[in-house]
């Protein structure tokens, strides 16, 4: 499967256009925001866990990076609520469960650089930088006016607020990725908070 794979080119997904798909586990569904492979994939998603949910143990065969936007999500290391933001490098394993909340978290696989072994976790992160690795920041903003776009690439989940971008208008819960030497501007309609990655988009896909 290739779903949004041109990285050249800008893509974005409004909550509108939300199409959750099972996962292979009960209760357990996916809105694909970019895809490069099958069920083993390089992969940006959504991924919500019905209350009491879980997924079977796997190892993180290119790294996992996860932000808890609602819910609160679980493994046998820990329970994590709305706000925490996870990073399990590639090698390390885990099985993940969740209460009777269910969760809501965003998700990356297999999009760890080679060296980057950070492993950790930051529970109800505040706005700032979460981790940088070479050229890759990933970071918490509120933006009340404008912000440049990254020039090695940018990307960003709306968490609240709306932004405006490529003449189009992105509310809480909008996924925009915009390529590497894209020249422009994020406007914020209003103070918008984002889970930001930039500088990511160079590396070969």
């Amino acid at each position: 499967m290739r779903l949004r794979a041109d990285f050249d080119q800008p893509a974005r997904v409004h909550p509108r256009d939300y199409q959750w798909l099972a996962s292979p586990m009960p209760g357990v569904e996916r809105m694909m925001l970019d895809r490069v492979g099958d069920e083993v994939a390089r992969a940006t998603s959504l991924v919500r866990y019905q209350p009491g949910a879980s997924f079977s143990a796997h190892t993180h065969g290119g790294g996992e990076e996860i932000f808890v936007l609602d819910g609160a999500f679980g493994d046998e290391h820990g329970v994590y609520p709305a706000g925490s933001y996870l990073r399990n490098p590639t090698g390390t394993t885990h099985t993940p469960q969740v209460g009777a909340q269910g969760a809501l978290i965003w998700v990356k696989l297999h999009q760890f650089a080679a060296d980057d072994s950070a492993h950790f976790v930051i529970d109800d992160a505040d706005d700032g930088r979460l981790h940088q690795h070479q050229a890759e920041i990933v970071s918490l903003e509120t933006w009340t006016d404008s912000c440049p776009v990254g020039h090695n690439g940018d990307e960003v989940m709306v968490l609240s607020g709306c932004l405006r971008i490529l003449a189009g208008d992105y509310p809480s819960g909008s996924w925009i990725r915009l390529p590497a030497g894209f020249d422009g501007q994020w406007q914020a309609l209003e103070p918008t908070r984002v889970l930001r990655k930039r500088g990511h988009l160079r590396r070969p896909i």
